[in-house]
């Protein structure tokens, strides 16, 4: 007699179990496994050879016991995931103590314009919050406050033909556990200077509160987290506004009393856009056309959700 084939239930949990990853990473992006996940992975291959050893001495001892059965080899695998969720566990809870153990380092970094008459200023930052402003009477006043697991910050600058070129970017890679994460970034520059801003993020928060300042071109890449962009108030020049990335939610404010078009692509999930004119991937406000100067605002890339908000 025929017996009906048990299928293997060890692809449908690690699917399960990676997916829960992806998902739980994306709402919290402090959430890292992965220097977990590249220690232990071999256990994988640990269990599930214990569980067809089971198997196969199952077989053995018992005839009637069907030749494709499984049920090792989806223990093997259920107690991977369980030693997993412990490792993360842990992790999580050493991390904790870790926070208060280790110290947390504080650093204020003053940078004067010089003979500048434009900068550029490029920010680089594998996993941070980011809070951006205006109000400075210097080119760039800068308070930094992170624990052992990151590196320290640099800032670099250096003046040539009347521009200047910033950089703020942080040594090394941050080995922080589950949880652990304080990388603070609070940059104020003049409201003066006219300014090129590029920021690379690969995780975190981000508040660019860029209402005062004299932003000329804005190129904004974030792997994942959530990002809070101000555009609002009057511009003497025109905008250039790029986002793109992995970004589990933007929301931009745009200004009244300034023309503004934006466009949005790629794999872009949600869009809220009310009190703006849509024309297929465009956007336009009330002053579109109507003003000297116009903010140029495009969002592309796998953006999930992107709330474009006029200013009332």
């Amino acid at each position: 007699m025929t017996q009906n084939r048990r299928p293997s239930l060890v692809l449908p949990i690690l699917l399960i179990v990676v997916g829960a990853l992806f998902l739980y990473a994306n709402y919290r992006p402090a959430f890292d496994p992965w220097p977990i996940l590249r220690t232990y992975w071999p256990l994988i291959l640990i269990f599930i050879g214990l569980g067809k050893m089971w198997d196969s001495r199952r077989q053995s001892q018992n005839p009637g016991v069907p030749r494709d059965s499984s049920v090792g080899l989806t223990v093997g695998m259920l107690a991977f995931v369980l030693v997993l969720l412990v490792l993360l566990w842990h992790g999580r809870v050493f991390s904790r103590d870790r926070r208060f153990a280790s110290s947390v380092h504080h650093e204020v970094r003053t940078v004067d314009r010089q003979s500048a008459q434009s900068v550029h200023a490029s920010l680089a930052a594998s996993a941070a919050q980011l809070t951006i402003g205006g109000g400075s009477s210097h080119l760039l006043d800068a308070d930094f406050a992170y624990n052992d697991s990151y590196g320290d910050p640099r800032v670099e600058y250096n003046v040539a033909n009347g521009v200047g070129q910033l950089t703020v970017s942080q040594e090394g890679d941050s080995t922080h556990f589950v949880g652990a994460s304080r990388n603070e970034w609070n940059l104020h520059f003049s409201n003066d200077v006219p300014l090129e801003l590029k920021i690379e993020m690969g995780a975190g928060q981000g508040q660019l509160r860029l209402r005062d300042v004299s932003v000329t071109r804005l190129d904004l890449e974030i792997g994942a987290g959530q990002v809070e962009v101000d555009l609002t108030g009057d511009r003497k020049k025109d905008l250039d506004a790029d986002i793109e990335g992995g970004v589990g939610q933007a929301t931009i404010r745009l200004p009244k009393n300034v023309g503004v078009i934006a466009h949005a692509s790629g794999g872009i999930g949600a869009i809220s856009a009310r009190g703006l004119r849509q024309d297929g991937d465009e956007y336009t406000n009330e002053a579109f056309g109507k003003t000297p100067t116009t903010i140029h605002l495009k969002v592309e890339g796998g953006v999930g959700e992107v709330s474009l908000i006029p200013e009332p």
